[in-house]
């Protein structure tokens, strides 16, 4: 494939991974020739995916033995049900496995996902639970470093997913929170949060937003080669010091200062978590 630059965000989930990976090193698993599908969705009129919406390959990024885990948003919004939620998991505790008998394996998350899939709740919030516990045990070995791009963002379960890695890279387009747009908006109302108002979304959770106020690492343009540098940066600063979510003293202290009875705004997030002063 031609070296030239182009858009992350355009690109499927499999050709994100591909263009990532060494190029000639992608090995997908379980593709879509093993065709398997969630048992939920067709029940329900769903067309379901043969991948399930899910793409693990192996290969080597930067020359050395990696595992690439994409997130197809296009999909059921990227939502984790059943099958989806045990490839991402199955292949991260592989991944530990692989270290643990002297393969140093890399991991790279691709997130592009609204959380879990409603019509597989409870198996889907199993799934996720698998792929926390992943990578919290993954993390201690090699980092393990999320990408969150767009056009759907990283949502529900698997924002706390995001948040678990080693390091979090985003694009300006990015979107992060525990709950989607439109969800508060069902459940707080309007006038709490409109899900149809993008700048005001932006301001709240956009990948510019969540790497001013901490919550990312680092921010790219939307630029496949600028992800592929990004990746590099944070492989190159092995393990981190402190991760986020060890840090829980800190974001306790900002979460207790924060008045509740106001309703929060893009200056008030700002004064509360702004850099500067987390360790």
């Amino acid at each position: 494939m031609p070296n030239r630059d182009m858009s992350f965000i355009e690109l499927s989930a499999r050709e994100r991974a591909r263009r990532i990976l060494d190029q000639g090193s992608f090995r997908e698993l379980l593709d879509p020739f093993e065709k398997i599908t969630s048992p939920w969705l067709e029940p329900q009129g769903i067309v379901p995916g043969f991948d399930d919406g899910m793409v693990v390959a192996k290969g080597k990024f930067n020359g050395k033995p990696t595992v690439i885990i994409a997130i197809e948003g296009v999909f059921q919004g990227g939502s984790m049900g059943e099958v989806s939620g045990a490839k991402m998991a199955a292949a991260l505790e592989l991944a530990a496995e692989d270290n643990r008998s002297g393969i140093a394996t890399q991991a790279l998350l691709l997130f592009e996902t609204g959380g879990v899939r409603l019509q597989e709740a409870n198996l889907g919030l199993a799934a996720i639970a698998d792929i926390h516990s992943a990578i919290v045990d993954l993390r201690r070995y090699v980092p393990v470093i999320g990408i969150t791009a767009g056009t759907v963002g990283c949502f529900g379960g698997m924002s706390i997913a995001a948040g678990l890695c080693s390091y979090l890279v985003v694009t300006r387009e990015a979107r992060l929170g525990l709950n989607g747009p439109q969800v508060i908006e069902q459940e707080a109302g309007i006038e709490e949060y409109n899900s149809r108002d993008r700048p005001f979304i932006w301001s709240m959770t956009g990948g510019e937003v969540r790497y001013k106020n901490g919550f990312a690492d680092i921010i790219v343009k939307d630029s496949v080669n600028d992800v592929k540098t990004a990746i590099i940066q944070c492989m190159n600063k092995g393990l981190p010091d402190t991760l986020r979510s060890d840090d829980y003293d800190y974001y306790l202290q900002k979460l207790n200062a924060i008045d509740t009875s106001k309703q929060a705004d893009a200056t008030l997030v700002k004064n509360i978590f702004g850099r500067g002063d987390r360790k």
